[in-house]
């Protein structure tokens, strides 16, 4: 069993928030595959012309960005255990959108409260 890290669960609740005020549809948190993980699984219908196009979500929180930006904790690796594990999903989920998209949505806290949220699409070009 994972244990999880208090400030990325609230990371996590806080990016599904925001998500669902943009318009997306939480379908899945915290999907696992052995080979890695998605932290969010949503449907964005605001995105290709009337098309709805299946999002998986990598959030990064922070509390400082001493050691860099959320976003810049996305590694090469982490990316790609991300579109293995996207494509696996879309697998076993095959009545899903077929259009498909990675975003990371990075987060800065200041104690309980975000200081900064912000979303990035496409950061893998998949």
């Amino acid at each position: 069993m994972k244990v999880v890290n208090p400030i990325a669960k609230l990371g996590e609740d806080k990016a599904c928030e925001y998500l669902k005020k943009l318009g997306f549809k939480i379908i899945e948190r915290n999907f696992r595959k052995g080979y890695g993980e998605i932290d969010i699984v949503a449907i964005d219908p605001s995105e290709g012309k009337g098309k709805e196009i299946l999002v998986f979500i990598e959030v990064k929180t922070r509390t400082s960005n001493y050691f860099g930006t959320p976003l810049e904790s996305i590694t090469y690796w982490k990316l790609r255990e991300i579109i293995k594990t996207a494509q696996f999903y879309k697998l076993i989920h095959p009545n899903l959108p077929e259009s498909l998209r990675i975003d990371a949505v990075s987060i800065l806290l200041n104690g309980q409260n975000v200081q900064n949220i912000e979303l990035t699409k496409n950061i893998s070009g998949f």
